[in-house]
């Protein structure tokens, strides 16, 4: 008996008391020894501590979520069909009203109870002490509300359960650093710090709901349908060379450390090596680098890898993956996805994840002022529909300043007053000699702001991409609907090159994707004279203008692979030296993607962060503000891993 309480077995122990003989002093007896259990306290002081009542508290084999527990039904599962039923019922105290009408809430739902006449000095002190969000448990006969009290907000809103049996639980001691309502918002930081509360918001509910349903399709999909198989690959690793900053972890060696892997990029080439032909994992990946609302440091991603594959065999699997795993009330999209290569969506977008549910796109005006404006290889326009209507003309100058941030394109704007003349951003001469041809080739009309820029390669794109997405942000907020959240717009990119001039500007080119990425088929001639002009095997999926995934065909030649890391990338391929043999003990060709879960998930649930599909996510600064991690630890523990800590 003492064993099955120290273990915590609370179900063992309501058993053992409802088999003791019925003396007060075995009950008194044993209550003693477990004067520290809330659980007994709460139901002795309920005066429900019957050997009967406590029989009732079977454990129900029945199938569902129900199953294996004290309960017969969620709070949010009866209806009219279930009248005259004996159930019972566990959950939260949302609402205590008159000592007589109660509001029980799980994650399902709700029902209302009602305590009758004859047991309300029964349960007098159980209905004293009921506190807002404490746990219960009741017995009840479910029966019809009167049709004039019916509620048709609740999905219970034509039942009620008339409560025979009342036991508190757990009361809820503390005051709550917030109140648990559907209208009530509350601010992040508190989300946060009190996140076991959070979760009990029916939206959190849902949301993690939705993503645990989806992220079991797509194992069925994967191992049932298509053979894959399901490999959980180590988290402590070695550094990789490129690629986001990676967690250190120390060791008991002096000066030799771990680190946690950005995405498990080696191990499932590795398993294609060792001839698992079809992997995949629901994988937890870390990057040490600032936290946004799509991004954490730590965050999780559906990761695949196959072997004897092409980029249409990968395409052509994560469109079926999606399908067959997307819930089915939201599925508003067919497929093949569209296609469109680096170059089309940075020239029409200037991004390359352009959100398509917009149509507004960037066009080439050149021709029209390469007279006027000094030389520049590149001139572009872009007009916003109607923005005039509803973007102040100080707000046009905010967009302007934003948009120009980190390029050194130029970007002028105006607003379309009428088709003969604009505002005094341009000269009047400029737009009287070109309105026409502007006209034509923008279709302006009035009301429109035209934005121009000019530079080089790409930067007047990606500027008005930018003033693209600002535009649009703008008009929303006062309620102009430009992008639909239930309509999903996915878009392939393809052909990416396969290196770019390194971010921080020195000199030297970076892997666009990473450093195992296949070159281009048609360009791989140009890694040994041109390698900044060639084209990858790099395929990225974009969802409303947000990437969801990216992959790539891998290079599985041992040579290649060392000439492009010590050759173009600059890097000390012997850190990679295990890859490389195995790449050199028979390595098929291979290929594969990783999904970001965590983005997917934000975009199904129509939530703006990651932060709301996450159960415990870490703050804008990587923090977890619950248990205040990270924390300092002493030097003691430090000196284990001949850690110093410079003050």
């Amino acid at each position: 008996m003492i064993a099955l309480i120290s273990s915590g077995c609370t179900r063992h122990i309501l058993s053992c008391l409802c088999r003791l003989p019925r003396k007060r002093e075995s009950r008194r007896m044993l209550t003693s020894l477990f004067v520290n259990s809330s659980l007994l306290r709460n139901y002795a002081g309920s005066a429900r501590l019957t050997s009967g009542s406590l029989r009732d508290l079977k454990c129900h084999h029945t199938v569902g979520a129900s199953s294996y527990t004290n309960r017969t039904h969620l709070c949010g599962e009866l209806r009219l069909k279930d009248v005259g039923q004996k159930i019972t019922l566990c959950g939260w105290l949302q609402f205590f009203r008159l000592r007589q009408f109660l509001i029980l809430r799980d994650w399902h739902g709700t029902t209302q109870l009602v305590i009758p006449e004859h047991k309300k000095q029964e349960l007098e002190d159980v209905l004293t002490n009921l506190t807002v969000e404490s746990v219960l448990m009741v017995n009840g006969t479910v029966r019809a509300r009167p049709a004039e009290q019916q509620n048709e907000k609740m999905a219970t809103g034509q039942i009620e359960v008339e409560v025979s049996d009342l036991w508190l639980l757990n009361p809820r001691q503390l005051q709550l650093p917030f109140e648990l309502k559907e209208f009530h918002k509350v601010k992040e930081s508190l989300r946060m710090e009190y996140r076991y509360l959070y979760l009990r918001q029916s939206l959190m509910q849902n949301n993690l709901r939705l993503r645990s349903r989806m992220v079991m399709k797509m194992r069925e999909f994967l191992t049932n349908k298509h053979d894959f198989v399901e490999v959980e690959t180590p988290t402590l690793f070695r550094r990789t060379p490129g690629g986001a900053k990676e967690f250190l972890v120390p060791t008991r060696d002096p000066g030799k450390f771990y680190t946690l892997p950005q995405s498990p990029q080696q191990f499932k080439q590795l398993l294609m090596v060792g001839a698992i032909d079809r992997y995949f994992q629901i994988a937890r990946c870390y990057r040490d680098e600032g936290a946004k609302p799509d991004r954490q440091p730590e965050f999780t991603q559906v990761d695949i890898e196959m072997s004897f594959v092409t980029q249409e065999g990968i395409i052509s699997l994560i469109e079926g993956l999606l399908s067959s795993s997307w819930p089915e009330e939201k599925l508003t999209f067919q497929v093949p996805f569209p296609r469109m290569t680096y170059h089309q969506a940075m020239s029409l977008y200037g991004t390359d994840k352009p959100d398509t549910r917009l149509s507004w796109t960037i066009k080439d005006v050149k021709e029209i002022f390469s007279e006027e404006i000094p030389p520049a290889p590149v001139i572009q326009g872009l007009r916003i529909p109607k923005g005039g209507k509803y973007i102040s003309s100080k707000e046009v100058d905010d967009i302007v300043k934003f948009s120009k941030q980190g390029f050194s394109a130029n970007l002028l704007a105006t607003k379309v007053k009428a088709l003969t003349s604009t505002s005094k951003l341009f000269s009047k001469h400029l737009f009287e000699k070109h309105h026409k041809k502007l006209v034509a080739m923008l279709e302006l009309e009035e009301e429109d702001i035209l934005f121009l820029s000019f530079g080089n390669q790409y930067e007047p794109h990606m500027a008005l991409g930018k003033v693209r997405l600002k535009c649009a942000d703008k008009m929303e907020e006062k309620g102009v609907t430009l992008r639909n959240k239930e309509k999903m717009h996915f878009l392939w990119i393809q052909d990416f090159p396969l290196f770019l001039p390194r971010e921080d500007g020195s000199e030297g080119l970076e892997s666009a994707h990473h450093p195992f990425t296949a070159p281009h088929p048609e360009d791989q001639a140009l890694l040994y004279t041109c390698p900044h002009k060639a084209r990858s095997q790099h395929y990225d999926l974009v969802l409303n203008g947000q990437e969801i995934g990216g992959g790539s065909i891998r290079i599985h030649s041992a040579q290649l692979q060392r000439y492009v890391l010590n050759n173009i990338l600059k890097e000390d391929s012997t850190q990679l030296e295990h890859l490389l043999t195995a790449l050199d003990s028979g390595c098929p060709p291979h290929g594969g993607i990783a999904l970001g879960l965590d983005r997917l998930m934000a975009i199904v649930c129509q939530t703006e962060s990651i932060r709301d599909v996450i159960a415990f996510p870490k703050s804008h600064e990587g923090r977890d503000l619950m248990s205040g991690a990270p924390t300092y630890v002493s030097q003691d523990e430090l000196d284990i891993y001949h850690i110093f800590v410079k003050k």
